[in-house]
């Protein structure tokens, strides 16, 4: 009776699955560059043509690709295939601001909470970091260099859940959202007490998952998207009647320029 062969995997598949456990878990981010063939095939203890045809079934994928001038770099992929399609609705349709909102609060309050619960002294360390950042950018007159920390800091919270559909959907919602709050912002610079409740609110939250306290976290987290979202209300209110008021200036003075002709 013949017997079942034992299926040895290839080691290019042992590789390529290696390669997208760090893609998936964010340990290699969209647009980072995979090490050199030689140093990638020495740490992983490969022959350089088992490591070319994992990193060919990876670019089969979509995972990666090679750039003129050399190197493979990791794709967006997986978090191209949420953002490109609502990001065309969202300039047609900008009621859909709120239910994303309304959706970052359910996810960053889960993921506060589970980063409290999970997070390794690593991930605390690199929170830590981003914490420190975009502290100094909030303290600098830098509305680009607030958003991108502000995001990092956020993103770095969404990895320490460890769930890495959080991960990449949390990524690919602030990158969504990265006009909004840019925009955010950008308007609360005229509030003088709302950097300063901002700078609290990103510290409750910090705490909370340094301290380990998950309820803590998510309270701190949900409190602090329920300022954003009333935030930006008001400034899409307030940018509203700029636009309304220039235009009655404009017809004004195009209407005076016209008596004044006749």
């Amino acid at each position: 009776m013949p017997q079942n062969k034992v299926q040895v995997p290839r080691i290019s598949d042992a590789v390529a699955a290696s390669l997208e456990r760090r893609i998936l878990e964010g340990s290699l981010k969209p647009g980072d560059r995979l090490p050199p063939e030689r140093e990638l095939a020495v740490e992983l203890g490969v022959s350089r043509p088992s490591l070319r045809e994992a990193i060919q079934k990876l670019a089969s994928k979509g995972m990666v690709q090679s750039r003129q001038g050399g190197g493979t770099y990791v794709t967006d992929r997986l978090e191209s295939t949420f953002f490109d399609p609502w990001q065309d609705m969202m300039g047609a349709h900008p009621n859909l601001r709120e239910d994303l909102l309304e959706f970052r609060r359910m996810l960053e309050g889960q993921a506060a909470e589970w980063a409290a619960e999970r997070a390794t002294d690593a991930d605390l360390t690199r929170l830590n970091q981003a914490f420190e950042a975009m502290n100094q950018a909030f303290d600098a007159d830098d509305s680009e260099r607030r958003a991108s920390t502000d995001i990092d800091f956020h993103q770095a919270i969404g990895e320490a859940t460890h769930n890495v559909l959080i991960g990449h959907l949390s990524a690919a919602l602030l990158r969504l959202m990265q006009d909004n709050i840019r925009l955010n912002l950008g308007e609360l610079k005229t509030i003088p007490a709302a950097i300063s409740l901002l700078k609290s609110q990103h510290a409750a939250i910090h705490t909370a998952i340094t301290e380990r306290k998950p309820s803590a976290a998510r309270a701190a987290a949900e409190t602090h998207i329920d300022f954003v979202r009333e935030s930006l209300a008001q400034s899409l209110r307030s940018a509203a009647r700029r636009q309304t008021a220039e235009r009655r200036l404009s017809a004004n003075t195009t209407d005076f320029s016209a008596s004044s002709i006749s």
